[in-house]
């Protein structure tokens, strides 16, 4: 292994909490999609499913709005995980002094963010807590125009000791301070 370069891999869209909202929302959106068509024709089975007294309007036409949002939000989500939107890498080069942090957008083509940075332009790594409904733990690159770059996944919060090693060690091979919230 390179003393020199250090790598860290980003998580993107490709988590299991993604993979099992887009299952339920497709077989959700699906089932309203057809109560709705069946409660249009009259029918009293699809596919083995039984519909008793639902009217097309308005709980049909209900349904069959809520399915299709739902199976388009199953699509966007799918989407997004094919593309593997949020996943990356940062990389910290200490022969070339160089950071450089890599995020993949929508279109693997055209939507790749990448950022460089020279060591002397980074003034520290911060932490950011945040314990309340909505739990927040970050780690951010602060550059010395005060430009606070996230370092760390977003969505699924890492456990605060992860959060505070991965600091500790980052601080330590870059040789810059941590400040705190």
């Amino acid at each position: 292994m390179n003393k020199k370069i250090r790598t860290d891999l980003i998580l993107g869209s490709k988590r299991f909490s993604n993979y099992a909202w887009s299952f339920i929302l497709m077989t959700g959106g699906i089932g309203f999609c057809l109560t709705g068509v069946g409660s249009y024709f009259n029918l009293n089975t699809i596919l083995f499913v039984q519909f008793s007294d639902i009217n097309f309007i308005p709980q049909g036409i209900v349904m069959l709005f809520y399915g299709t949002i739902a199976i388009l939000f199953s699509l966007f989500l799918i989407y997004s995980i094919l593309t593997d939107v949020g996943g990356g890498y940062n990389k910290y080069d200490k022969e070339k002094k160089e950071i450089e942090i890599f995020r993949l957008g929508y279109n693997k083509k055209n939507k790749q963010m990448l950022l460089k940075y020279n060591f002397r332009d980074i003034k520290s790594i911060k932490i950011e807590l945040k314990d309340d409904i909505n739990p927040k733990r970050e780690i951010y690159l602060v550059t010395k125009n005060k430009n606070q770059i996230p370092l760390t996944r977003i969505g699924e919060p890492l456990l605060l000791s992860d959060v505070e090693n991965q600091a500790i060690e980052l601080a330590n091979f870059l040789n810059i301070p941590i400040e705190g919230i």
